[in-house]
């Protein structure tokens, strides 16, 4: 494949490199003389392990060559990648001038261009971007209209300094959005050798993938220096810790707690939380990480909340109220603090849990129930028709599997609101509400 790549930086070089050395014929571009005259004498831009050796070998066998001239780029190729920086500014939102002005370059270029080529954002942008500068600054510059006269994609890249060779070849996943399937059918044929999956979506899922990347791993090295600190102050190894905690790939290296929703609950996390950073303050430790997830998680039922307060009607139902599905235990349930908080405000509540059955209940979870919340008690029902029959707005508050078809009965003057994505759906202004999709 012909392919142009615009910025010679740390991201450009690499993909120059590695596609030439996968056999396409490659122009980058840049518009410093410098990086250019480097690149056509086989000499590398940047520093990093392997490129040296792929651009000299590239250059040598004819298949990379470097340019200051967009014009000439875009003509001799099929595809343009652009891999320009996007830096910080002062109030720490991305300088998007680059963009704009290879953007600019493109665009101006396709004007002069009959055949179908396909413009490839690899630059790191914030969601929105492709739709507010990219898509309009070329359909501006060409005179064209993307997804007719030319193609458009985002396709972020996972590479890390230092092993940025080995990652092009071997990424965990290639992420493709999209505005049209023709645009990246001929992406995806760049990336079919490749050892991992591709996922193709829209747009702003794959502009906002990277940044939950970057911001994930980030968390990770802050996470674990704080809980490195705790142990150091307490006299034990935190290597020796996290090394046992990364054994766990069932629950703490994996999706399973990574689904956004609502606020965590029961009888372990908030009291744990509660407690190690209680040790933290007495040991006079600043845990900024620790200390923060419990305010988040308050922030995330008062959003909860405020759902149920914006919508018409008095009368609330709710679907499942113990913290999480299949069990009986109401301790901390987030979905607790909402129904007592509506109750303040005068709302006519009934509440369904099959699994918090009165008769059922024993011990901590009995005494809870009679002795801190007997109000509670009185509004429960004995099935979802009650609720379906009283109810303005119906709040899914855990996912048993009972309530994914009680939505199919849902009327047309009720509205839910979804906590937990009992079912695969988008909000639905006036009809579904879910809290995080």
């Amino acid at each position: 494949m012909k392919i142009s790549i615009f910025g010679m930086g740390y991201v450009g070089a690499v993909s120059a490199g590695c596609l030439a050395g996968e056999g396409h014929e490659i122009i980058g571009v840049d518009s410093v003389q410098a990086k250019v005259d480097l690149i056509n004498k086989g000499l590398t831009p940047i520093i990093e392990k392997d490129i040296g050796e792929l651009i000299q070998a590239a250059v040598k066998e004819g298949r990379l060559q470097a340019t200051t001239d967009a014009a000439e780029a875009v003509a001799a190729t099929d595809i343009s990648f652009v891999c320009v920086g996007t830096p910080s500014q002062l109030n720490g939102n991305l300088d998007l001038k680059y963009i704009r002005r290879v953007c600019e370059k493109i665009g101006s270029a396709l004007q002069e261009k009959n055949g179908h080529h396909v413009v490839v954002i690899r630059s790191t942008i914030l969601p929105g971007t492709m739709r507010s500068v990219v898509i309009p600054t070329l359909e501006t510059a060409s005179g064209k209209k993307a997804g007719k006269g030319f193609g458009v994609c985002n396709n972020p890249e996972f590479l890390r300094e230092g092993t940025a060779v080995y990652d092009f070849h071997n990424p965990p996943k290639t992420v493709i959005g999209e505005i049209d399937a023709a645009s990246g059918d001929i992406l995806a044929e760049l990336y079919q050798k490749m050892d991992a999956p591709i996922i193709r979506t829209d747009l702003e899922t794959a502009e906002m993938v990277k940044y939950v990347d970057n911001c994930w791993h980030a968390l990770k090295v802050g996470f674990a220096n704080e809980v490195g600190n705790i142990c150091k102050a307490v006299g034990t190894d935190g290597h020796r810790v996290m090394d046992i905690f990364c054994k766990d790939t069932k629950l703490n290296l994996s999706p399973y707690y990574l689904k956004p929703g609502f606020a965590f609950g029961g009888s372990c996390l908030p009291k744990d939380l509660r407690a190690l950073t209680y040790k933290g303050k007495s040991l006079d430790l600043e845990l900024p990480i620790l200390n923060s997830i419990i305010p988040s998680n308050l922030l995330q039922i008062e959003r909860g909340l405020n759902m149920i307060l914006t919508r018409p009607g008095r009368k609330v139902g709710v679907l499942g109220f113990s913290f999480k599905a299949g069990t009986d235990d109401l301790r901390e349930s987030p979905m607790v603090e909402v129904i007592e908080r509506l109750l303040g405000k005068g709302y006519d509540i009934r509440i369904y849990d099959k699994n918090v059955n009165l008769a059922r209940l024993v011990g901590a979870n009995r005494d809870y129930i009679l002795n801190l919340i007997p109000h509670i008690a009185k509004m429960m029902v004995q099935s979802v028709d009650d609720i379906l029959a009283h109810a303005d707005t119906i709040v899914i508050g855990n996912n048993d599997p009972e309530f994914e078809a009680a939505m199919e009965r849902i009327s047309g003057n009720q509205i839910v609101i979804d906590l937990v994505r009992v079912a695969q759906k988008q909000s639905h202004e006036g009809v579904y509400d879910g809290i995080c999709w």
